[in-house]
């Protein structure tokens, strides 16, 4: 929202939330009817009626397909111009990128009804398309770059122009983030061609779509934060600086805020003085910046086959967002097919996120695996590769702790990561697991009063530490299987052994709960129980008489930057025990493997992590993801 918000800030349609589309429905029903009913000669006439629609959408996968390669490129570190981090303010605030589309949308499907000129549009004319782009180079580029030098001028730039202005570090999507009244005038302005070649009777589809695309492109190009126009180009023709911009270019008017004013052609700031000293030396800077190493990554897996779009390369607004089933995912099962597809195909490791904590660089890397695939024994063998290529990578690269999340440390896939060490001894890298933190985590999140809890579902190496540490403090741990009531006692000295209690009845109101907790477990739990998982899945939430509380996870410091998308279920900023473990490694410098059977210290790890700025939950969340 800019400082001081003027008429005609808000969208007239911002109350309708994601009903907004149906406001083309009426247009779109009536161009399809009418291609379908007319006759081989009218079909040809409402053609460019009918293709409005598809246009439309069309330009909705030009965007995304933008920001998600700007996000992937970002993430890598190569080229990258500023260094800065985007926040969940910047996501939220550009969250209505699509709203653009959709005016456009209603003034295509109104200038076809009353422009008659619109109607019969050859698909080719050479000179229509000509002028488009005269038209352009010379009214439009320079009636922009006074509009936009008026933007600047406080009386606007507070009420408008400063709510673009509010992204220092700029995405594709940046490029249209303004209010209602600024895209009045800047359609106004782009459409000068289209009206005038429509005027002058030699407008065509495909005059009118590439005109569009190129602005589209221009746009989106314009406002990524890496620099990718080969200087080579401009060796061969010195003349292009003057005619396109590059992200570097555009992206030091959103630094200076004074300079660079120019729409996608320079000149004009060459003209008027208003070119930025620094565009030169920033782009050939930009250009040689190299692959960032981190010093610390994460790995992660796919969830369900929609979880891509959960991603951050995905859609932005779902990532910063808790995951979660969304009904109109389902609508999209061809580009959730092809994903899968893409994902088998390319079957490689990529990176998914940067953030920086102090003087620490961290990535997430993300196997394309799905969940189910990680319980299908065929798919062990496969798994264990990418994950055994993806530590190796990080060590030749000189990563200094790489920590396992979710099911790439299972103990049945590769003991909790101590394959790895065993294949590879001489490992520079430090394979982390977070085992320790979260028995730490779980320790911490049982009230100081409860003095007896049960525990179910599948045992791990975490829930025998938390047996362990609870039976010798005094606490009584229950059980209901007599397979892991044998297992837990093994564990135990005689005397923590006589806390640990065989029961069918499950009175206690704290239930520590792993992976596989039955439903019907679930069940027998009296009103008022709190679940608290120790594994890093969350349960099925079936009592709504009782409390659910969050997977092991702290919520990050303020400095830990760079943070706009949710790591899963997790709220935002709250991040899960293995990643947070991995952080603290590297922080503390501790130089040690905590994978395999090995357990770290857990009060160290505890007060490590409160020391580094990391915080307990709530202890009571709302879990967003209902079921694996």
């Amino acid at each position: 929202m800019a400082s001081k918000p003027g008429i005609l800030t808000e969208w007239p349609w911002a109350s309708l939330g994601t009903f907004k589309y149906a406001i083309l429905a009426p247009w779109a029903i009536h161009a399809a009817y009418s291609y379908a009913s007319a006759t081989k000669d009218e079909k040809e006439r409402e053609l460019s009626y009918f293709l409005i629609l598809p246009f439309l959408l069309s330009r909705i996968l030009h965007n995304q397909i933008w920001i998600s390669y700007s996000r992937y490129r970002t993430a890598k570190g190569a080229n990258r111009i500023l260094d800065k981090p985007i926040d969940f303010a910047q996501l939220d605030r550009e969250n209505n990128w699509d709203d653009q589309i959709i005016f456009n949308g209603i003034l295509f499907y109104l200038g076809y009804i009353y422009i008659e000129a619109a109607h019969r549009l050859p698909w080719w004319r050479m000179d229509g398309v000509v002028w488009t782009f005269l038209i352009h180079a010379g009214p439009v580029e320079f009636l922009y770059y006074w509009l936009h030098r008026a933007l600047h001028h406080h009386f606007l730039y507070s009420r408008y122009h400063s709510h673009h202005h509010s992204s220092i570090v700029t995405e594709p999507i940046t490029s249209v983030i303004h209010p209602f009244a600024e895209h009045i005038a800047y359609f106004a302005l782009f459409s000068t061609p289209l009206l005038t070649t429509l005027h002058m009777g030699n407008a065509s589809i495909t005059s009118i779509l590439v005109y569009l695309t190129y602005i589209d492109f221009m746009n989106n190009m314009g406002h990524c934060n890496f620099e990718h126009i080969p200087k080579q180009i401009f060796s061969i023709f010195p003349p292009l600086k003057y005619l396109v911009y590059t992200p570097s270019y555009h992206s030091l008017h959103h630094t200076q805020f004074r300079t660079n004013y120019s729409l996608f052609m320079p000149f004009y700031d060459y003209i008027y003085g208003t070119m930025d000293t620094s565009s030169d030396s920033l782009y050939e800077n930009s250009l040689v910046r190299k692959l960032e190493v981190p010093d610390v990554v994460h790995l992660t897996h796919l969830m369900t086959p929609e979880s891509i779009y959960h991603l951050r390369l995905g859609f932005a607004h779902l990532a910063s967002r808790p995951l979660r089933s969304n009904w109109y995912l389902r609508l999209m099962w061809p580009v959730t097919l092809w994903s899968m597809a893409l994902a088998r195909v390319y079957g490689r490791v990529f990176a998914v996120e940067r953030n920086v904590f102090e003087h620490l660089k961290l990535q997430i890397w993300a196997i394309p695996k799905y969940y189910v695939q990680y319980n299908m024994k065929w798919q062990k063998e496969s798994i264990n590769t990418l994950i055994e290529e993806s530590i190796l990578q990080a060590d030749e690269e000189g990563v200094k702790v790489f920590s396992l999340g979710l099911l790439n440390q299972d103990e049945e896939l590769n003991k909790n990561g101590e394959l790895f060490v065993r294949n590879h001894p001489r490992l520079r890298v430090k394979l982390v697991d977070g085992s320790s933190l979260a028995v730490s985590i779980v320790l911490n999140a049982i009230p100081k009063r409860a003095t007896e809890v049960a525990m179910l579902g599948s045992l791990s190496k975490t829930a025998y530490s938390i047996a362990l540490t609870l039976c010798q403090g005094g606490t009584r741990v229950f059980t209901t299987s007599e397979d892991d009531f044998k297992k837990l006692k093994a564990k135990l000295s005689t005397d923590a052994a006589h806390n640990l209690v065989l029961s069918k009845q499950n009175s206690p109101k704290i239930w520590l709960v792993g992976s596989r907790v039955s439903e019907q477990e679930q069940l027998k739990a009296s009103k008022g129980t709190t679940f608290i998982p120790f594994s890093q899945f969350p349960p099925k939430k079936l009592r709504k008489d009782c409390f659910y509380s969050c997977t092991p996870a702290m919520l990050a410091p303020k400095h830990l930057e760079n943070i706009d998308s949710c790591e899963n279920w997790l709220p935002r900023r709250a991040m899960s025990a293995p990643r947070i473990a991995g952080i603290v490694h590297a922080a503390e410098e501790w130089g040690v493997h905590e994978c395999g059977d090995a357990m770290f210290d857990v009060e160290k790890i505890w007060q490590a992590s409160l020391k580094h700025g990391f915080r307990p939950m709530e202890n009571v969340v709302e879990l967003s993801w209902e079921s694996l």
